[in-house]
């Protein structure tokens, strides 16, 4: 088995090109991390953890998509999209589908939970690895949750082994670092209750975003991993209780390839801006947005 992830998330692509509110072009970043990392060999899928779209918007799904199909097509590799907090199921169904897509950004023919409020869960296996892209957005809210509907569909799924095992991939983590507020408040609510679906089955890794930086930790005895942003990276070395986001484009590298998987390695663009500040966030503005949004 040779499985090799290129991890994205929050590219947070706005409807109109140019830079966003903090002065970061959205569209320029995911362009640059993807082309940084147009040598890395033996590359089997590339998966983008939700937040595709800044504002929820066609038009911003429809760009992120055709700028990634530029990076998968060549390589003959899938694209496999979850949805964030700031998406919007309608759009992103309309422009992505299951979000399981081919290299040239058309649908895969992906196995998918069929549910009434539209959730975007499904499956798709390469080289016997079975990759699983599960929907934790609550609809105005930060914080995530997957559904009892969700967890019932991933459960039969987990029933028959695949042959390579599994990985999950969906937008809000179950770990966080401790004393980071924020993250506690607006990360995955009741993590126990996916932890209790996975225990003891062929899952090896779980694949996150949502909180812009790296953090490792276990679900479950399951590897997680959270992938900091390409639109930027939050800095936790600002003052405990404030929020402080640097410019500069990252990914991971998740391989699955050796006896000692999974490997993760953080990848970051070469950016002339690389580490200046974004945007700053105090402790009344960060306890503001989690009492709205968690």
């Amino acid at each position: 088995m040779n499985v090799r992830i290129l991890h994205l998330s929050d590219t947070h692509v706005t409807r109109d090109p140019g830079p966003n509110r903090t002065g970061v072009d959205p569209r320029e970043s995911l362009r640059r991390i993807l082309h940084d990392c147009r040598q890395i060999p033996g590359l089997d899928a590339v998966v983008i953890t939700g937040d595709i779209a800044d504002d929820g918007t066609p038009e911003a799904y429809t760009d992120t998509r055709a700028i990634i199909a530029e990076f998968t097509g060549p390589r003959g590799i899938p694209a496999l999209y979850t949805t964030g907090n700031h998406d919007e199921r309608a759009a992103f169904t309309r422009i992505l589908g299951t979000g399981h897509l081919g290299p040239d950004g058309h649908p895969l023919p992906a196995d998918h939970l069929g549910s009434p409020t539209g959730e975007r869960a499904a499956t798709t296996t390469i080289a016997g690895h079975r990759i699983v892209t599960l929907d934790s957005l609550i609809p105005g809210k930060g914080s995530g949750r997957i559904s009892a509907t969700q967890l019932d569909w991933l459960a039969d799924l987990l029933a028959t082994p695949a042959p390579n095992g599994t990985t999950l991939a969906f937008h809000h983590p179950p770990i966080a670092v401790p004393g980071v507020a924020v993250q506690h408040h607006l990360g995955l609510r009741d993590p126990a209750a996916l932890s209790t679906v996975i225990t003891g089955t062929d899952v090896r890794l779980i694949l996150c975003g949502h909180f812009h930086l790296q953090i490792f930790g276990l679900l479950g005895g399951v590897p997680t991993w959270v992938t900091p942003g390409v639109v930027n990276r939050i800095d936790l070395t600002a003052t405990p209780g404030t929020e402080r986001a640097v410019r500069g484009a990252s990914a991971t590298l998740a391989d699955l390839s050796v006896p000692t998987a999974p490997i993760l390695h953080t990848l970051h663009a070469r950016d002339p801006h690389q580490g200046e500040t974004a945007y700053e966030a105090d402790t009344v503005t960060l306890s503001r947005i989690i009492a709205d949004l968690a």
